[in-house]
Protein backbone atom coordinates (compact mmCIF):
# COMPACT_ATOMS: atom_id res chain seq x y z
CA UNK A 1 0.00 0.00 0.00
CA UNK A 2 1.36 3.41 -0.94
CA UNK A 3 1.44 5.99 1.85
CA UNK A 4 1.88 9.75 1.73
CA UNK A 5 3.10 10.84 5.12
CA UNK A 6 5.27 13.92 5.41
CA UNK A 7 8.84 13.69 6.71
CA UNK A 8 7.70 15.48 9.84
CA UNK A 9 4.93 12.93 10.43
CA UNK A 10 7.29 9.99 9.87
CA UNK A 11 9.57 11.35 12.59
CA UNK A 12 6.90 10.62 15.23
CA UNK A 13 6.92 7.08 16.69
CA UNK A 14 3.20 6.45 16.08
CA UNK A 15 3.27 7.41 12.40
CA UNK A 16 6.59 5.70 11.83
CA UNK A 17 5.21 2.43 13.17
CA UNK A 18 1.93 2.75 11.28
CA UNK A 19 3.70 3.57 8.01
CA UNK A 20 5.82 0.41 8.13
CA UNK A 21 2.73 -1.72 8.75
CA UNK A 22 0.54 -0.01 6.13
CA UNK A 23 3.12 -0.45 3.38
CA UNK A 24 3.02 -4.23 3.83
CA UNK A 25 -0.67 -4.47 2.90
CA UNK A 26 -1.23 -5.60 -0.71
CA UNK A 27 -5.06 -5.29 -0.72
CA UNK A 28 -5.48 -9.04 -1.31
CA UNK A 29 -8.59 -9.34 0.86
CA UNK A 30 -7.75 -12.74 2.35
CA UNK A 31 -8.48 -11.18 5.74
CA UNK A 32 -12.11 -10.50 4.90
CA UNK A 33 -13.01 -14.21 4.84
CA UNK A 34 -11.99 -14.71 8.47
CA UNK A 35 -13.05 -11.36 9.97
CA UNK A 36 -16.08 -11.91 12.26
CA UNK A 37 -17.60 -8.47 11.72
CA UNK A 38 -17.28 -8.70 7.93
CA UNK A 39 -18.77 -12.22 7.98
CA UNK A 40 -21.75 -10.88 9.95
CA UNK A 41 -22.22 -7.42 8.44
CA UNK A 42 -20.80 -7.71 4.91
CA UNK A 43 -19.51 -4.13 5.00
CA UNK A 44 -16.03 -3.58 3.56
CA UNK A 45 -15.36 -0.92 6.19
CA UNK A 46 -16.01 -3.57 8.84
CA UNK A 47 -13.23 -5.74 7.43
CA UNK A 48 -9.52 -5.45 8.25
CA UNK A 49 -8.78 -4.17 4.74
CA UNK A 50 -11.46 -1.49 5.05
CA UNK A 51 -10.26 -0.44 8.48
CA UNK A 52 -6.69 -0.24 7.22
CA UNK A 53 -7.82 2.29 4.61
CA UNK A 54 -9.67 4.27 7.26
CA UNK A 55 -6.61 4.28 9.54
CA UNK A 56 -4.34 5.32 6.67
CA UNK A 57 -6.58 8.24 5.73
CA UNK A 58 -7.03 9.29 9.36
CA UNK A 59 -3.32 9.32 10.15
CA UNK A 60 -2.22 10.86 6.84
CA UNK A 61 -4.63 13.76 7.27
CA UNK A 62 -3.16 14.70 10.62
CA UNK A 63 -6.69 15.62 11.67
CA UNK A 64 -8.78 14.38 14.61
CA UNK A 65 -10.62 11.11 14.04
CA UNK A 66 -14.12 11.48 12.58
CA UNK A 67 -17.32 9.68 13.58
CA UNK A 68 -17.31 7.33 10.58
CA UNK A 69 -13.78 6.09 11.25
CA UNK A 70 -14.45 5.69 14.96
CA UNK A 71 -17.64 3.71 14.30
CA UNK A 72 -15.86 1.06 12.25
CA UNK A 73 -12.75 0.94 14.47
CA UNK A 74 -14.98 0.46 17.51
CA UNK A 75 -16.60 -2.52 15.80
CA UNK A 76 -13.23 -4.27 15.52
CA UNK A 77 -12.92 -7.08 18.08
CA UNK A 78 -9.11 -7.20 17.93
CA UNK A 79 -9.53 -10.94 17.49
CA UNK A 80 -6.49 -10.91 15.15
CA UNK A 81 -7.91 -13.63 12.92
CA UNK A 82 -6.82 -11.41 10.04
CA UNK A 83 -3.18 -11.74 11.10
CA UNK A 84 -3.42 -15.53 10.93
CA UNK A 85 -4.65 -15.43 7.33
CA UNK A 86 -2.61 -12.46 6.03
CA UNK A 87 0.03 -13.68 3.54
CA UNK A 88 1.94 -10.38 3.71
CA UNK A 89 2.61 -10.29 7.45
CA UNK A 90 0.63 -7.11 8.15
CA UNK A 91 0.79 -6.51 11.91
CA UNK A 92 -2.81 -5.38 12.28
CA UNK A 93 -2.58 -5.63 16.08
CA UNK A 94 0.01 -2.88 16.34
CA UNK A 95 -1.71 -0.79 13.68
CA UNK A 96 -5.13 -0.80 15.35
CA UNK A 97 -3.47 -0.13 18.73
CA UNK A 98 -1.88 3.04 17.30
CA UNK A 99 -5.18 4.02 15.68
CA UNK A 100 -7.13 3.60 18.93
CA UNK A 101 -4.64 5.75 20.82
CA UNK A 102 -5.08 8.45 18.16
CA UNK A 103 -8.88 8.19 18.47
CA UNK A 104 -8.71 8.45 22.26
CA UNK A 105 -6.56 11.57 22.03
CA UNK A 106 -8.41 13.38 19.26
CA UNK A 107 -12.08 12.30 19.17
CA UNK A 108 -14.76 13.69 21.45
CA UNK A 109 -17.26 10.90 22.10
CA UNK A 110 -20.88 11.56 23.10
CA UNK A 111 -21.17 12.22 26.87
CA UNK A 112 -22.80 8.90 27.88
CA UNK A 113 -20.38 6.81 25.84
CA UNK A 114 -17.43 8.72 27.25
CA UNK A 115 -18.75 8.19 30.78
CA UNK A 116 -19.34 4.46 30.24
CA UNK A 117 -15.85 3.92 28.83
CA UNK A 118 -14.24 5.84 31.67
CA UNK A 119 -16.22 3.90 34.28
CA UNK A 120 -15.19 0.57 32.72
CA UNK A 121 -11.56 1.64 32.42
CA UNK A 122 -11.49 2.73 36.05
CA UNK A 123 -13.37 -0.09 37.76
CA UNK A 124 -12.45 -3.26 35.86
CA UNK A 125 -8.66 -3.13 36.44
CA UNK A 126 -9.16 -2.66 40.19
CA UNK A 127 -10.28 -6.01 41.71
CA UNK A 128 -11.79 -4.66 44.94
CA UNK A 129 -13.69 -1.89 43.20
CA UNK A 130 -14.73 -4.28 40.43
CA UNK A 131 -16.14 -6.71 42.99
CA UNK A 132 -18.15 -3.93 44.65
CA UNK A 133 -19.44 -2.76 41.26
CA UNK A 134 -20.56 -6.31 40.43
CA UNK A 135 -22.51 -6.52 43.68
CA UNK A 136 -24.26 -3.27 42.76
CA UNK A 137 -24.89 -4.46 39.21
CA UNK A 138 -26.33 -7.74 40.47
CA UNK A 139 -28.85 -5.83 42.61
CA UNK A 140 -29.83 -3.81 39.53
CA UNK A 141 -29.82 -6.75 37.10
CA UNK A 142 -33.64 -7.22 37.16
CA UNK A 143 -33.80 -3.82 35.44
CA UNK A 144 -31.91 -5.09 32.37
CA UNK A 145 -35.10 -5.75 30.31
CA UNK A 146 -36.37 -2.27 31.21
CA UNK A 147 -33.09 -0.67 30.12
CA UNK A 148 -33.22 -2.59 26.84
CA UNK A 149 -36.81 -1.53 26.17
CA UNK A 150 -35.73 2.11 26.47
CA UNK A 151 -32.88 1.56 24.00
CA UNK A 152 -30.12 1.49 26.65
CA UNK A 153 -28.64 -1.68 25.16
CA UNK A 154 -25.20 -1.15 26.65
CA UNK A 155 -26.54 -0.80 30.17
CA UNK A 156 -28.71 -3.88 29.58
CA UNK A 157 -25.67 -5.79 28.32
CA UNK A 158 -23.60 -4.73 31.32
CA UNK A 159 -26.30 -5.84 33.75
CA UNK A 160 -26.83 -9.06 31.80
CA UNK A 161 -23.16 -10.00 32.21
CA UNK A 162 -23.38 -9.86 36.00
CA UNK A 163 -22.93 -13.34 37.51
CA UNK A 164 -26.00 -14.73 39.26
CA UNK A 165 -23.82 -15.86 42.15
CA UNK A 166 -20.65 -14.12 43.20
CA UNK A 167 -17.90 -16.67 43.87
CA UNK A 168 -16.37 -16.56 47.31
CA UNK A 169 -12.75 -15.32 47.44
CA UNK A 170 -10.21 -18.16 47.23
CA UNK A 171 -7.50 -18.39 49.91
CA UNK A 172 -5.23 -19.99 47.29
CA UNK A 173 -4.32 -17.25 44.87
CA UNK A 174 -3.98 -14.35 47.24
CA UNK A 175 -0.63 -12.49 47.23
CA UNK A 176 2.15 -14.62 48.67
CA UNK A 177 4.61 -17.42 47.94
CA UNK A 178 3.25 -20.93 47.44
CA UNK A 179 5.99 -23.52 47.98
CA UNK A 180 6.68 -26.43 45.68
CA UNK A 181 5.87 -29.94 46.82
CA UNK A 182 8.73 -32.39 46.81
CA UNK A 183 11.83 -31.53 44.84
CA UNK A 184 11.77 -27.90 43.68
CA UNK A 185 12.16 -27.57 39.90
CA UNK A 186 11.83 -23.82 39.56
CA UNK A 187 10.24 -20.55 40.64
CA UNK A 188 7.50 -18.87 38.62
CA UNK A 189 5.28 -15.82 38.98
CA UNK A 190 1.54 -16.03 38.39
CA UNK A 191 -0.42 -13.06 37.09
CA UNK A 192 -3.07 -12.47 39.74
CA UNK A 193 -5.08 -10.35 37.32
CA UNK A 194 -8.11 -8.15 37.83
CA UNK A 195 -11.38 -9.36 36.29
CA UNK A 196 -10.57 -13.08 36.48
CA UNK A 197 -9.49 -12.94 40.12
CA UNK A 198 -13.00 -11.66 40.95
CA UNK A 199 -15.20 -13.57 38.48
CA UNK A 200 -13.49 -16.95 38.85
CA UNK A 201 -10.74 -17.10 41.50
CA UNK A 202 -10.76 -20.89 41.21
CA UNK A 203 -8.71 -20.63 38.00
CA UNK A 204 -5.65 -19.21 39.77
CA UNK A 205 -6.17 -21.63 42.67
CA UNK A 206 -6.16 -24.60 40.29
CA UNK A 207 -3.02 -23.28 38.58
CA UNK A 208 -1.14 -22.90 41.86
CA UNK A 209 -2.14 -26.36 43.09
CA UNK A 210 -1.07 -28.02 39.87
CA UNK A 211 2.24 -26.14 39.58
CA UNK A 212 3.06 -26.82 43.25
CA UNK A 213 2.45 -30.55 42.75
CA UNK A 214 4.72 -30.48 39.70
CA UNK A 215 7.55 -28.98 41.77
CA UNK A 216 7.27 -25.25 41.10
CA UNK A 217 7.26 -22.50 43.67
CA UNK A 218 4.64 -19.90 42.71
CA UNK A 219 4.90 -16.20 43.51
CA UNK A 220 1.73 -14.08 43.44
CA UNK A 221 2.33 -10.36 43.72
CA UNK A 222 -0.66 -8.31 44.75
CA UNK A 223 0.98 -5.16 43.45
CA UNK A 224 0.68 -5.83 39.72
CA UNK A 225 -3.11 -6.53 39.55
CA UNK A 226 -4.14 -5.54 35.99
CA UNK A 227 -1.57 -6.08 33.24
CA UNK A 228 -2.87 -3.08 31.25
CA UNK A 229 -4.65 -5.07 28.56
CA UNK A 230 -8.13 -3.63 29.17
CA UNK A 231 -7.17 0.02 28.93
CA UNK A 232 -4.63 -0.68 26.17
CA UNK A 233 -7.39 -1.91 23.88
CA UNK A 234 -9.50 1.12 24.74
CA UNK A 235 -6.72 3.43 23.50
CA UNK A 236 -5.87 4.70 27.00
CA UNK A 237 -2.13 4.32 26.52
CA UNK A 238 -0.87 6.27 29.54
CA UNK A 239 -2.84 4.05 31.92
CA UNK A 240 -1.89 0.85 30.08
CA UNK A 241 1.82 1.65 30.05
CA UNK A 242 1.80 2.60 33.73
CA UNK A 243 0.26 -0.78 34.56
CA UNK A 244 2.78 -2.56 32.32
CA UNK A 245 5.67 -0.84 34.12
CA UNK A 246 4.28 -1.79 37.52
CA UNK A 247 3.94 -5.42 36.47
CA UNK A 248 7.45 -5.46 35.05
CA UNK A 249 8.85 -4.05 38.30
CA UNK A 250 7.10 -6.72 40.37
CA UNK A 251 8.15 -9.66 38.22
CA UNK A 252 11.71 -8.42 37.77
CA UNK A 253 12.07 -8.08 41.56
CA UNK A 254 10.61 -11.56 42.08
CA UNK A 255 13.47 -13.09 40.02
CA UNK A 256 11.42 -15.87 38.44
CA UNK A 257 12.05 -18.35 35.64
CA UNK A 258 8.71 -17.67 33.96
CA UNK A 259 5.61 -15.49 34.26
CA UNK A 260 2.55 -17.75 34.05
CA UNK A 261 -0.65 -16.25 32.64
CA UNK A 262 -4.05 -17.95 32.76
CA UNK A 263 -6.03 -15.32 30.78
CA UNK A 264 -4.97 -15.51 27.14
CA UNK A 265 -6.01 -11.91 26.46
CA UNK A 266 -3.60 -10.75 29.15
CA UNK A 267 -0.92 -13.08 27.82
CA UNK A 268 -1.08 -11.49 24.38
CA UNK A 269 -0.51 -8.05 25.90
CA UNK A 270 2.26 -9.12 28.29
CA UNK A 271 4.12 -10.80 25.44
CA UNK A 272 3.91 -7.44 23.64
CA UNK A 273 5.43 -5.38 26.48
CA UNK A 274 8.73 -5.25 24.59
CA UNK A 275 6.99 -3.46 21.71
CA UNK A 276 4.77 -1.28 23.88
CA UNK A 277 7.73 0.09 25.87
CA UNK A 278 10.33 0.10 23.10
CA UNK A 279 10.75 3.90 23.31
CA UNK A 280 11.09 3.95 27.12
CA UNK A 281 14.80 3.99 27.88
CA UNK A 282 14.26 2.94 31.50
CA UNK A 283 12.03 -0.03 30.67
CA UNK A 284 12.76 -1.18 27.11
CA UNK A 285 15.18 -3.96 28.05
CA UNK A 286 13.28 -5.04 31.17
CA UNK A 287 10.07 -5.17 29.12
CA UNK A 288 11.72 -7.43 26.53
CA UNK A 289 12.95 -9.75 29.28
CA UNK A 290 9.50 -10.08 30.86
CA UNK A 291 7.86 -10.61 27.46
CA UNK A 292 10.30 -13.45 26.83
CA UNK A 293 9.44 -15.05 30.18
CA UNK A 294 5.66 -14.77 29.74
CA UNK A 295 3.98 -18.13 29.15
CA UNK A 296 0.38 -19.19 28.90
CA UNK A 297 -0.16 -21.89 31.51
CA UNK A 298 -0.73 -24.53 28.79
CA UNK A 299 2.40 -23.40 26.95
CA UNK A 300 4.34 -23.97 30.17
CA UNK A 301 2.69 -27.26 31.11
CA UNK A 302 3.28 -28.87 27.73
CA UNK A 303 7.02 -28.77 28.53
CA UNK A 304 6.62 -30.64 31.84
CA UNK A 305 6.69 -34.33 32.66
CA UNK A 306 3.13 -35.02 33.71
CA UNK A 307 2.04 -38.06 35.77
CA UNK A 308 -0.81 -40.46 35.08
CA UNK A 309 -4.18 -38.73 34.82
CA UNK A 310 -7.84 -39.54 35.42
CA UNK A 311 -9.80 -37.48 32.87
CA UNK A 312 -12.56 -39.01 30.78
CA UNK A 313 -15.15 -36.39 29.91
CA UNK A 314 -16.07 -35.50 26.34
CA UNK A 315 -15.00 -31.88 25.85
CA UNK A 316 -15.51 -29.21 23.22
CA UNK A 317 -12.40 -27.05 23.13
CA UNK A 318 -12.96 -23.38 22.31
CA UNK A 319 -9.70 -21.71 21.33
CA UNK A 320 -9.84 -18.07 22.41
CA UNK A 321 -8.83 -15.60 19.69
CA UNK A 322 -6.06 -14.22 21.89
CA UNK A 323 -4.75 -17.76 22.24
CA UNK A 324 -4.80 -18.99 18.64
CA UNK A 325 -4.33 -15.69 16.77
CA UNK A 326 -2.64 -13.48 19.37
CA UNK A 327 -0.18 -15.94 20.94
CA UNK A 328 -0.18 -18.53 18.13
CA UNK A 329 -0.89 -21.31 20.63
CA UNK A 330 -3.02 -23.67 18.57
CA UNK A 331 -2.47 -27.29 19.66
CA UNK A 332 -0.94 -27.32 23.15
CA UNK A 333 -4.19 -27.10 25.17
CA UNK A 334 -5.85 -29.91 23.22
CA UNK A 335 -2.75 -32.09 23.51
CA UNK A 336 -2.65 -31.57 27.27
CA UNK A 337 -6.32 -32.41 27.69
CA UNK A 338 -6.03 -35.56 25.56
CA UNK A 339 -2.92 -36.61 27.46
CA UNK A 340 -4.94 -36.16 30.66
CA UNK A 341 -7.54 -38.65 29.41
CA UNK A 342 -10.22 -36.34 28.01
CA UNK A 343 -11.87 -36.74 24.62
CA UNK A 344 -11.43 -33.38 22.90
CA UNK A 345 -13.46 -32.08 19.96
CA UNK A 346 -12.61 -28.94 18.00
CA UNK A 347 -15.47 -26.47 17.50
CA UNK A 348 -16.64 -25.78 13.91
CA UNK A 349 -15.77 -22.23 12.75
CA UNK A 350 -13.23 -22.22 15.54
CA UNK A 351 -11.41 -19.24 14.04
CA UNK A 352 -14.39 -16.92 14.63
CA UNK A 353 -14.63 -14.89 17.84
CA UNK A 354 -17.29 -15.56 20.49
CA UNK A 355 -17.88 -11.82 20.88
CA UNK A 356 -16.31 -11.28 24.30
CA UNK A 357 -13.14 -9.33 23.39
CA UNK A 358 -12.51 -7.48 26.65
CA UNK A 359 -15.21 -4.82 26.96
CA UNK A 360 -16.63 -5.46 23.47
CA UNK A 361 -19.69 -7.36 24.68
CA UNK A 362 -20.65 -4.27 26.68
CA UNK A 363 -19.75 -1.61 24.12
CA UNK A 364 -21.01 -3.51 21.03
CA UNK A 365 -23.71 -5.77 22.51
CA UNK A 366 -25.70 -6.49 19.33
CA UNK A 367 -22.73 -7.80 17.36
CA UNK A 368 -21.35 -9.60 20.42
CA UNK A 369 -24.65 -11.41 20.99
CA UNK A 370 -24.86 -12.56 17.36
CA UNK A 371 -21.32 -13.92 17.56
CA UNK A 372 -22.03 -15.64 20.88
CA UNK A 373 -25.15 -17.34 19.55
CA UNK A 374 -23.26 -18.52 16.48
CA UNK A 375 -20.46 -19.88 18.66
CA UNK A 376 -22.87 -21.63 21.04
CA UNK A 377 -24.74 -23.26 18.13
CA UNK A 378 -21.46 -24.66 16.81
CA UNK A 379 -20.52 -25.98 20.25
CA UNK A 380 -23.88 -27.54 21.06
CA UNK A 381 -23.99 -29.55 17.84
CA UNK A 382 -21.04 -31.53 19.26
CA UNK A 383 -23.06 -32.50 22.38
CA UNK A 384 -20.09 -32.20 24.76
CA UNK A 385 -20.29 -32.86 28.49
CA UNK A 386 -18.27 -29.69 29.14
CA UNK A 387 -16.48 -26.89 27.32
CA UNK A 388 -12.82 -26.05 27.87
CA UNK A 389 -11.18 -22.74 27.05
CA UNK A 390 -8.31 -20.54 28.23
CA UNK A 391 -9.79 -17.07 28.69
CA UNK A 392 -12.12 -15.66 31.35
CA UNK A 393 -13.87 -13.41 28.82
CA UNK A 394 -14.85 -16.40 26.70
CA UNK A 395 -15.97 -18.33 29.77
CA UNK A 396 -18.30 -15.49 30.75
CA UNK A 397 -19.58 -14.79 27.23
CA UNK A 398 -20.24 -18.38 26.12
CA UNK A 399 -21.59 -19.32 29.54
CA UNK A 400 -24.43 -16.84 29.08
CA UNK A 401 -25.65 -18.70 26.00
CA UNK A 402 -25.55 -22.34 27.04
CA UNK A 403 -26.24 -24.64 29.97
CA UNK A 404 -23.21 -26.79 29.14
CA UNK A 405 -20.62 -26.18 31.89
CA UNK A 406 -17.63 -24.18 30.67
CA UNK A 407 -14.31 -24.30 32.50
CA UNK A 408 -10.77 -23.12 32.15
CA UNK A 409 -8.41 -25.73 30.72
CA UNK A 410 -6.21 -25.61 33.81
CA UNK A 411 -9.17 -26.43 36.11
CA UNK A 412 -9.71 -29.66 34.18
CA UNK A 413 -6.00 -30.47 34.22
CA UNK A 414 -5.73 -29.80 37.95
CA UNK A 415 -8.63 -32.21 38.55
CA UNK A 416 -7.19 -34.85 36.21
CA UNK A 417 -3.84 -34.71 38.00
CA UNK A 418 -5.10 -35.03 41.55
CA UNK A 419 -6.85 -31.78 42.37
CA UNK A 420 -10.46 -31.31 43.49
CA UNK A 421 -13.30 -31.75 41.06
CA UNK A 422 -14.58 -28.39 39.75
CA UNK A 423 -18.07 -27.61 41.07
CA UNK A 424 -19.47 -26.92 37.61
CA UNK A 425 -18.67 -30.35 36.22
CA UNK A 426 -21.50 -32.87 35.79
CA UNK A 427 -21.69 -35.70 38.30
Amino acid sequence: MQTNFTAEQLATPRIGTANQILRKCVHCGFCTATCPTYVLLGDELDSPRGRIYLIKNMLESGEPADAKTVKHLDRCLSCLSCMTTCPSGVNYMHLVDEARAHVEETYRRPPFERLLRNVLAYTMPRPRLFRLSLIGARLASPLAPVAKSFGATRIAALLGLTPKRMPAPEPIGRPGIYPARGQKKGRVALLMGCVQSVLDPGINAATIRLLNRLGFEVVVSGEEACCGSLTHHMGKEADALARARRSIDQWTKADVDAVIVTASGCGTTIKDYGHMLRHDAAYAEKAKAISAKAKDVTEFLIMQDLPEARGGLRLAYHSACSMQHGQKIRTEPQKLLRRAGFTVMDVPEGHLCCGSAGTYNILQPEIATRLRDRKVANIEQLSPQAIATGNIGCITQIGLGTKIPILHTVELLDWAYGGPKPERLPG
